[in-house]
């Protein structure tokens, strides 16, 4: 386990790599990939466009790691779960949550937008670390009932700091969780650079004193992001306990909308990280290969202006507020209390309109 090395199988010029462990994922596979990341790319962008408009409070685009995103919720089951960070909304997303539903909580909705039971996606948590307990949690309870289910559980390389994250590597690890941790190392923790967080050679390194299996693989490699996490799943499912995959990515924007990149790191190191674009590097490999045309392309261009489009509608539209949602979800039992200002505000809201 301590000669961990980076898992490649496409350079950045879509050329392949052999790889004695891990083959590279049929033709098929890679191509569904690449539509994968179209719809991402696109809608990171709208996503920016809708912060700037005012539109969303705060967006924490993965523009740049989008490949992370596509790989982890293709390499999971219809019964596994997705443990989302806040920069994951594109593999939400890609589990079946509408974009919508995904980008309500960015908006500044009181709930996290959709109904994770229903597509076995975690709020998206904007707390470092926070979900990775839970995500573990639901592991050992499925196990414990037999259920075949395998939780994918997603952080940066920020939350590695958090003591959070080692307790739940060493639960897991302890009592064999089926669960895949995938850290997202897109070198800063806002403006903290890797370099003033950890020490450690690699953070697939940090796996090792728990006893748990790493990988690490390069982040903007889509092909190898999909062998290698889907062979953590297996192995999660098979009964083999957790897997620690840190994915060697990059932040292309800023940290949020909020952020000034531009005091805590140089374009030029920016613009090295864009020629290693995920999108660009299948593409290149797609077409090389035959298995990306000129329809294709424009298809799966056009399916992404649609969506583009649907998420600028449905964000711009204005939702009715109603203020009794105050009281709706706070006891199982309403109190006593509870009701009387309940009943107090509609009152007031009562008077108010009385008064106009």
């Amino acid at each position: 386990m301590t000669g961990i090395r980076l898992v490649r199988l496409l350079e950045a010029d879509g050329t392949p790599v052999e790889d004695e462990r891990h083959p590279l994922p049929p033709p098929e596979v890679l191509l569904d990939s690449y539509r994968a990341l179209v719809l991402g790319r696109r809608l990171n962008q709208q996503a920016s466009a809708l912060v700037r408009q005012g539109k969303l409070a705060v967006y924490p685009s993965s523009h740049g790691q989008e490949a992370c995103q596509v790989a982890a919720a293709a390499a999971l089951r219809d019964g596994d779960w997705l443990f989302p960070t806040y920069r994951d909304s594109i593999a939400a997303m890609e589990r079946g949550v509408d974009p919508v539903e995904v980008l309500m909580m960015l908006r500044g909705d009181w709930h996290c937008g959709y109904d994770p039971l229903a597509h076995r996606v975690a709020p998206q948590s904007t707390p470092l670390a926070t979900q990775l307990l839970h995500a573990v949690g639901v592991a050992h309870a499925a196990r414990l009932k037999g259920e075949d289910t395998v939780v994918m559980a997603l952080c940066g390389d920020g939350a590695t700091s958090e003591g959070d994250f080692h307790e739940a590597l060493n639960f897991a690890a302890v009592f064999a969780a089926p669960v895949v941790f995938l850290v997202q190392n897109n070198k800063y923790a806002i403006s903290v650079p890797l370099a003033r967080q950890s020490a450690a050679p690699t953070l697939a390194h940090k796996g090792i004193g728990y006893g748990v299996p790493a990988e690490l693989v390069d982040g903007n490699d889509a092909a190898a992001l999909t062998a290698v996490l889907g062979a953590a799943v297996e192995r999660a499912a098979s009964g083999g306990g957790p897997t620690l995959v840190e994915a060697d990515t990059y932040r292309v924007e800023a940290h949020t909308n909020a952020d000034d990149a531009t005091r805590y790191r140089s374009d030029d190191e920016v613009e090295q990280w864009r020629e290693r674009d995920p999108l660009v590097r299948l593409r290149f490999y797609l077409r090389s290969t035959g298995h990306l045309d000129d329809a294709a392309e424009a298809e799966f261009t056009e399916a992404a202006e649609r969506a583009a489009t649907r998420v600028r509608e449905g964000i711009s539209a204005e939702v009715p507020l109603d203020p009794a949602e105050l009281f709706a979800h706070v006891y199982a039992t309403r109190t006593p209390q509870l009701a009387a200002q309940e009943e107090l505000l509609r009152a007031e809201l009562a008077a108010g309109e009385d008064g106009r």
